[in-house]
């Protein structure tokens, strides 16, 4: 358990870096010719984004989400992390059912990872050579996180898009983000049927919306 609240703090951390990133593409050209290119851009404008702007530091979660809402959807596939996250119950899901999970889970993980940000201050990455060859249409980008305490292991995988590279999904210390999402989903899916899942998501993001930012 110790473990796990670990991983999860790791990532509520990084995860709220790089959403955060995203939502401030203007401040430097993005690539998204290349994954790591992509990577590598957001994760140096979120660095000094965080550093920059003591409403971040703060925890200012309004503003953060706002930010998130106009900027990300251009660099994250969220249609796919919602699909993956959900499994084999996807396809059960109609097309209304699937829009409003897409629209609850983005929002769920914008507020959720909005929270740790003012933790992203003394951090540095390292990036790893990318291993990939030219045609390939889905890659994994492989960094490692130095700061206070051991290394952390920081993995995304991009999918190649008519629109450019596009992150679907992230790897902390071994957990990929969609899998610590499956169990949890299916089981509200068990028991309350997809509607279940869906109102179960937006009570959880009610809660977050009314929540006080931790100091």
């Amino acid at each position: 358990m110790k473990s796990n609240k670990k991983i999860q703090r790791y990532l509520a951390t990084l995860l709220a870096g790089f959403f955060l990133a995203l939502t401030n593409a203007g401040a430097q050209v993005i690539d998204q010719s290349t994954p790591d290119g992509l990577i590598k851009s957001v994760v140096s404008d979120v660095m000094a984004s965080v550093k920059s702007d003591p409403e971040i530091q703060k925890g200012n979660i309004p503003r953060i989400v706002e930010l998130v809402e106009k900027k990300i959807l251009p660099y994250a596939d969220m249609r796919r992390t919602t699909e993956m996250a959900m499994g084999p119950n996807w396809k059960k899901a109609t097309p209304e059912q699937q829009a409003q999970l897409i629209a609850e889970f983005k929002s769920l993980l914008m507020r959720t990872y909005s929270g740790a940000l003012s933790q992203l201050r003394d951090q540095t990455i390292q990036f790893k050579p990318l291993r990939a060859a030219p045609d390939d249409k889905e890659v994994i980008v492989k960094t490692v996180v130095l700061g206070r305490g051991d290394p952390v292991s920081l993995d995304y995988r991009l999918e190649k898009t008519a629109n450019g590279w596009k992150v679907y999904d992230m790897n902390i210390m071994g957990v990929w983000l969609v899998e610590a999402y499956r169990n949890q989903f299916a089981n509200q899916i068990s028991q309350n049927g997809i509607d279940g899942l869906v109102k179960f998501l937006q009570d959880r993001n009610k809660q977050l919306a009314t929540a006080k930012p931790a100091n």
